[in-house]
């Protein structure tokens, strides 16, 4: 049987290739607007990339008329503000914690899943969804990089967590990969790449711990909220997987080059900064 286009070896390295040039170029800008910026325009600039998730997010609950995505979008973009300025700062960790258990949760619901049904032709409810799934992740954030003087470097830990995991466990499933974690899910991630990843993040979380001084405990601590990090980050990706899979589509959208869309590229942080945020708000204390 000839080999699909999409999983020939030159498909995949013109993938890789697209995937790492993208990488290369994105990160360093993320990273100097993470150390850079002040707090209300790194918010500004992050809320930019939400607005490009809700865009894609809203063809996924099945909506394909451009001014009912472009009015979801407007919503997303109100409900930040909003979320920041009205609701207090001492119940931003309360909101957190909402998310981060709504993830856990559901990371003990996606390993059930059997087989994959065709959506309904459109979900208003997914609509309502997406408010915790992509303005948590944005809170969590603006929260983390407004924290004391070394807020913009836990924000920046946060996102170099996410991306030494995502990338310790792509390419070591690539090599050593046998056992699928999920085929139904994602056929592409294996439990090597996944343990992998969660030991990558317990390692950023040792020098996270020794950069900051912290004592035994609290490192302790760090290294279990980045593993939980780690974990909740595969679940933000499968969950984007199925979402997909229900719709018959590879990516959400193709803004980025070997990654797809934005959402593509930012699902494993919807889930991971909840929890991640909440565990820096309990170690170190509010703003």
């Amino acid at each position: 049987m000839p080999m699909a286009a999409e999983h020939a070896p030159g498909a995949r390295t013109q993938g890789l290739r697209a995937r790492v040039l993208t990488a290369l170029l994105l990160a360093p800008l993320v990273m100097g607007a993470v150390l850079l910026l002040p707090s209300p325009w790194f918010a500004g600039l992050m809320a930019l990339f939400v607005a490009m998730a809700a865009w894609e997010w809203s063809a996924l609950a099945g909506f394909g008329a451009r001014l009912v995505r472009a009015g979801y979008m407007a919503l997303i973009l109100l409900c930040l503000p909003l979320v920041w300025l009205l609701v207090p700062g001492a119940w931003h960790a309360f909101i957190l914690a909402l998310a981060a258990l709504w993830w856990l949760v559901l990371a003990l619901r996606l390993p059930l899943i059997q087989r994959i049904d065709q959506a309904p032709r459109v979900e208003p409810s997914l609509l309502m969804l997406g408010l915790l799934v992509l303005v948590t992740p944005w809170l969590a954030l603006v929260h983390l990089h407004a924290m004391l003087t070394q807020g913009p470097l836990i924000a920046l830990s946060l996102l170099m967590l996410i991306w030494i995991a995502d990338s310790a466990a792509y390419f070591s499933g690539r090599r050593f990969g046998r056992a699928k974690l999920s085929a139904v899910l994602s056929p592409g991630k294996t439990r090597v790449g996944v343990y992998v990843g969660v030991a990558a993040a317990a390692l950023w979380g040792l020098l996270v711990a020794l950069l900051l001084g912290l004592a035994a405990p609290q490192t302790l601590f760090l290294l279990v909220i980045c593993v939980l990090t780690a974990v909740l980050s595969v679940v933000g990706d499968l969950f984007e997987s199925w979402l997909k899979r229900r719709r018959g589509i590879k990516d959400a959208g193709s803004l980025l080059p070997g990654h797809g869309g934005m959402l593509d590229r930012i699902d494993s942080l919807t889930a991971a900064a909840p929890i991640f945020a909440l565990g820096f708000i309990w170690l170190i204390g509010g703003q």
